[in-house]
């Protein structure tokens, strides 16, 4: 089977994943009382009235049988609709879009840095077992993996922005925000700050949003690359250990080549499965990153709005989260194709 056969075949399995997802998603929504269900057809703060929730109830028929329900939810979901979000006086959609590339742009940010230089240290440490640098990257991963987010956060906080004035907490500086709202001249094209600064012109507003998520990709780079590093140099041992690697140094190639051509291509395929897992997390909302440095992303919003029982924020979040999930799962299967052809016989 070749690699666009098996791509299209992943794709269409798409289809079928996100439905059961879906499923799974309306079935909790059975858990809850029709009243709570009818703030899943709100779309606008005017409709949250108890006569209209009583006009929902009939409309939508939530007291219908479950099935007639789905189909008719389903509907809502494919047009847009996700329900009212009472925690943010908005809708479901409008909330999360709003609140993404906040999240997104600290995620796209960190996640080439904490997988590039979490597989070269990786790497390195297994070439030099048992050597200085092995023990320093070891070491330094352990740390790395036990400090919490908010402990690192709240020091470098005190370190560079209250002692030394540097990188500021929020995603903007006061001037920065102003002009991007007050400016109509400003085209907010993708809504992260680095890019639509650059693409309207505006370098210093990309200076000033860098300046605004060095620490926040510190603390998720500081965190994230331990497992990284701990992964790829076991992956690594077991490839150097492989009949194939012997072999080939046997025909007189050089260490380099062994390790790059062979043994690390090897190695990668349980780093691209962490990896992918631990992007669509980081996509999904890094709580506490985002409430100690004042980042209004979608990790903040899903859990006020689950504090607050915000039934239709909280379902609309988690199919947005899976819809993430499984797209980060096709990039991963489609990076092991590429990896080992072998799969693509699966």
């Amino acid at each position: 089977m070749g690699l666009r056969t098996y791509i299209i075949r992943r794709l269409l399995l798409v289809i079928p994943t996100l439905l059961g997802a879906t499923l799974l998603i309306f079935a909790v929504t059975q858990l809850f009382d029709p009243v709570a269900r009818a703030t899943l057809y709100i779309t606008n703060v005017q409709q949250f009235t108890p006569e209209n929730i009583d006009r929902i109830i009939q409309t939508y028929g939530l007291n219908d049988p479950a099935y007639l329900q789905f189909g008719r939810w389903l509907s809502q979901v494919l047009q847009g609709n996700l329900g009212f979000s009472r925690t943010a006086r908005q809708p479901v959609l409008s909330a999360l879009l709003e609140r993404f590339p906040a999240t997104a742009e600290v995620v796209i940010t960190c996640a080439p840095i904490i997988i590039l230089l979490g597989i070269w240290l990786g790497v390195k440490s297994a070439v030099h077992r048992d050597k200085l640098v092995d023990h320093v990257t070891r070491t330094v991963s352990i740390i790395g993996w036990s400090l919490p987010s908010f402990w690192l956060g709240i020091i470098l906080i005190s370190i560079f922005y209250v002692g030394l004035g540097l990188f500021p907490t929020g995603r903007l500086s006061t001037s920065a925000y102003t002009f991007v709202l007050t400016n109509p001249s400003f085209i907010r094209y993708t809504k992260l700050n680095t890019i639509d600064g650059i693409l309207n012109g505006q370098l210093w507003i990309t200076v000033d949003a860098i300046r605004h998520m060095v620490l926040p990709v510190a603390v998720l780079t500081t965190i994230q690359i331990a497992l990284i590093v701990r992964i790829m140099r076991s992956s690594m041992l077991e490839a150097l250990n492989k009949g194939y690697i012997v072999a080939a140094r046997a025909k007189g190639l050089t260490e380099r080549e062994v390790v790059n051509k062979h043994a690390r291509k090897n190695a990668l395929i349980p780093t691209i499965t962490l990896s992918g897992l631990m992007v669509a997390g980081m996509l999904n909302g890094v709580v506490i990153t985002e409430t100690v440095f004042g980042i209004n992303g979608i990790g903040l919003f899903a859990a006020n709005s689950a504090l607050s029982l915000d039934i239709a924020a909280v379902l609309g979040f988690t199919l947005f989260s899976g819809a993430i999930f499984i797209l980060a799962n096709l990039i991963v299967d489609i990076a092991y194709a590429y990896l080992d052809p072998r799969i693509r016989l699966g």
